[in-house]
């Protein structure tokens, strides 16, 4: 009985609050459920930065930079080799992302399961929006009347 390639395949990873994610579409998948985080931006094991921002956006495009400026973060994985997932002492979780010499390590300071949960439908301001685009639908439709208004 011969056996092809594909069924000596590994399985692909299966990473569980530690370890080493080096896959690009893993990493942005990890980084895109943050909000709020602290950041500590090192250079040789000197910190150089460190405070706290809002993720913006987290991409993977190799013509574009990570920026952090005024408390906002764009975040290019192709910016950086791998991340290292580890836990605190108190079980919180923190990422490092880790190119060559430099490491910008992003501590959660906001549960993706608390913002679900705390987080209002806000009825009045989706009745508020759908009244706008029909009122605009409306403005549009007598706009095609052919009816000259002058």
């Amino acid at each position: 009985m011969s056996y092809s390639q594909s069924s000596h395949q590994l399985p692909a990873p299966c990473i569980i609050d530690t370890g080493t994610i080096v896959n690009k579409q893993d990493i942005e998948r990890l980084l895109n459920d943050l909000s709020r985080v602290r950041y500590i931006h090192s250079l040789d094991g000197e910190i150089k930065n460190e405070g706290e921002g809002c993720v913006m956006e987290v991409f993977c495009d190799p013509q574009r930079s990570t920026l952090i400026a005024n408390q906002a973060m764009y975040l290019n994985v192709q910016s950086f080799d791998y991340l290292h997932l580890s836990q605190s002492a108190t079980k919180e979780a923190y990422f490092d992302l880790i190119q060559d010499n430099r490491q910008l390590r992003l501590i959660p300071l906001s549960n993706p399961l608390q913002e679900q949960s705390t987080e209002p439908f806000n009825v009045d301001a989706l009745e508020a929006m759908v009244t706008q685009v029909l009122s605009a639908k409306w403005d549009v439709q007598i706009d095609d009347d052919g009816e000259c208004p002058f």
